[in-house]
């Protein structure tokens, strides 16, 4: 295992894709605990590679590894395999805390496969950079300590919300999906600076910042969206005509449409949940 110090760590992550090695990347930048005390499970021999040797990362291929090392466990993986995942590492994670990140899957379901005390949360990419935002959902074994270890965590890589578990799909729609949403929004600006005569990449940057700017006051002002764009508007000005456009062509409606596709979506990556869970136990 690259980077190896200890015989425990505390935090493995099973799974080291887009959404874990995002939060595996900001707790390193955060400087939340020494990259050798996380150890990720990875079948992916690239991203192995990256984790390793770019962050310095205890890495290894086995899941029990990880079941048995780490004193906190985070699943990172497809929805479609969790349930495999909780029950192959049923016997390690006894009275452990397992954190699962995946969407649709539902406490309920794990806790039918294993005795850890399984907890959910939803976060996004953006906790490579520290500016995630996370809801956290506890399950029917999760204690008070548990809730305090993990938004602990998350705090360290950006906002952290506890949400009740139904509310667990419109977290992963808003703030799980949201991101690619903000880019397409970033991708649209940058567009029409260009269409204006622009150059790619100086209207790429004055899109970018512009969203990162209006996002920022947004969060240190206190002010409403709608207080904040009226801040902006000038009766019959720029802003007004492009806004009128924007009313026009359902620019806003369409990514509020967005949002609820994506939790639609969400409940449909595990059907009947409480069925089955009801079924295996």
């Amino acid at each position: 295992m690259s980077g190896q110090t200890n015989d425990k760590y505390r935090l493995g992550f099973i799974g080291g894709g887009k959404l874990a090695g995002s939060v595996v990347r900001g707790l390193v930048r955060a400087n939340f605990c020494l990259p050798n005390e996380i150890l990720v499970a990875e079948p992916n021999d690239d991203v192995r590679e990256s984790l390793g040797n770019d962050f310095g990362i205890s890495v290894t291929a086995e899941n029990a590894v990880v079941a048995e090392q780490a004193q906190i466990i985070f699943i990172g993986v497809k929805p479609g395999v969790v349930l495999r995942v909780v029950e192959e590492i049923a016997v390690a994670t006894t009275n452990k805390l397992v954190v699962s990140l995946a969407a649709g899957v539902g406490v309920a379901s794990m806790e039918v496969k294993g005795s850890a005390r399984y907890l959910r949360a939803m976060t996004n990419t953006p906790a490579a950079v520290c500016q995630a935002a996370t809801a956290i959902a506890r399950g029917s074994r999760t204690t008070d300590i548990d809730l305090d270890h993990v938004r602990e965590i998350f705090l360290a890589v950006g906002t952290v919300v506890e949400v009740e578990e139904r509310l667990i799909d419109a977290v992963t729609a808003l703030a799980g999906s949201g991101p690619a949403f903000v880019y397409t929004v970033i991708e649209a600006l940058a567009e029409g600076g260009r269409k204006c005569g622009l150059q790619e990449e100086v209207s790429l940057g004055l899109a970018t910042q512009t969203v990162r700017g209006a996002a920022q006051l947004a969060l240190e002002s206190g002010l409403s969206p709608e207080e904040l764009r009226r801040l902006v508007i000038t009766p019959g000005g720029t802003t007004a005509a492009g806004l009128t456009t924007m009313e026009e062509r359902g620019s806003a409606a369409g990514i509020s449409a967005a949002v609820e596709a994506a939790a639609a979506r969400a409940k449909e990556l595990a059907p009947n949940e409480s069925e089955r869970a009801a079924k295996d136990a």
